[in-house]
């Protein structure tokens, strides 16, 4: 048993997007989100289905164009290759889902070319 919460040790970083992999099973890796109000992760896709968890906060959730507002304890299922973008209305906390084969690699670039 591995045990580890998304709601401690937050810390916000008001020049980038943060990532942290707080979990990983033989089937998922379980990813901490944090972005500050105003901040964004372009639009990209994932070669996998996801799952995004927002535990705290807002976001625009753009999905092919079009933008869903999210609020704190929705969760959504996205498809493998659709793009989608985020935009943080509040500080926000978020719960990624990946599939166990996707990579780590792939989302921090997308932070970090936003």
């Amino acid at each position: 048993m591995k045990l580890e919460s998304f709601n401690k040790n937050i810390a916000f970083n008001d020049e980038k997007v943060v990532t942290k992999v707080l979990l990983e099973t033989s089937f998922s890796k379980e990813i901490r989100i944090l972005l500050k109000k105003g901040q964004i992760m372009k639009e990209h896709k994932a070669p996998f289905p996801i799952i995004v968890h927002l535990l705290e906060g807002a976001i625009g959730f753009g999905v092919e164009g079009e933008v869903h507002s999210i609020t704190k304890g929705d969760v959504l299922t996205l498809g493998a290759n659709v793009p989608h973008d985020l935009t943080a209305k509040e500080d926000s906390i978020v719960r990624l889902t990946l599939y166990k084969l996707d990579k780590i690699e792939r989302v921090e670039k997308v932070i970090t070319d936003s």
